[in-house]
């Protein structure tokens, strides 16, 4: 059974921010033995249809589909250290904080902390988090989408929740920079309390 410090689920824009940041600390005295996973399931990510126009750095006719492949390569070639868990669904969530076990369609898992960051459809069926589960507040109605109750990306201690699914409109920019968000919380918790934040710099 593979323990992890931080397990994310979902590799849509979210769930790859988050790995991204948490990926980038490695090195840093504070996260440097810290295991982080992310179960990147994508076939259900909005960004497989989507055509990024309108996101700052892109260029015209940017795909969504392309942004996950490249997503997942660049986090394979900085940071090799995150373990990236293919082709496995999230069926059961429980336990408390320091002590969560999550279940796949393949195998058991268990981790500190949890990034819930997959996408907001009413079809949504994680045991063990459909008490959190209400109408989103942010999208039309009749789009019947949901999100979990959360305070600031915080369902529940070491619980997660990132992206779309967390509460936010669906548009690519806002979906990763609440992943970044919650990973720089994650740190913060590492770095005992002190607000962490991890830019690269030009030398």
């Amino acid at each position: 059974m593979k323990t992890f410090d931080v397990l994310i689920i979902g590799g849509g824009a979210a769930g790859l921010s988050c790995a991204l940041i948490l990926g980038s600390a490695s090195t840093k005295s504070f996260a440097k033995n810290k295991k982080v996973g992310i179960i990147t399931h994508q076939k259900s990510s909005a960004l497989q249809n989507a055509l990024l126009n309108n996101v700052l750095g892109f260029e015209k006719g940017t795909q969504g589909g392309e942004i996950l492949a490249k997503g997942l390569d660049q986090l394979t070639n900085l940071y090799p250290e995150v373990i990236q868990i293919e082709k496995e669904k999230v069926t059961n969530i429980k336990g408390v904080f320091s002590n969560f076990t999550i279940t796949t369609n393949k195998c058991i898992y268990t981790a500190k902390n949890i990034v819930v960051a997959v996408g907001p459809s009413n079809l949504f069926n994680i045991e063990g988090l459909m008490q959190y589960v209400i109408p989103h507040k942010n999208l039309p109605p009749q789009k019947e989408r949901i999100m979990l109750k959360n305070n600031n990306h915080l369902i529940a201690e070491g619980l997660f929740v990132a992206g779309v699914l967390a509460g936010w409109r669906s548009q690519f920019s806002i979906a990763a920079g609440s992943g970044a968000q919650v990973a720089t919380d994650i740190l913060t918790q590492w770095n005992n309390g002190n607000h962490t934040m991890i830019h690269d710099v030009i030398e």
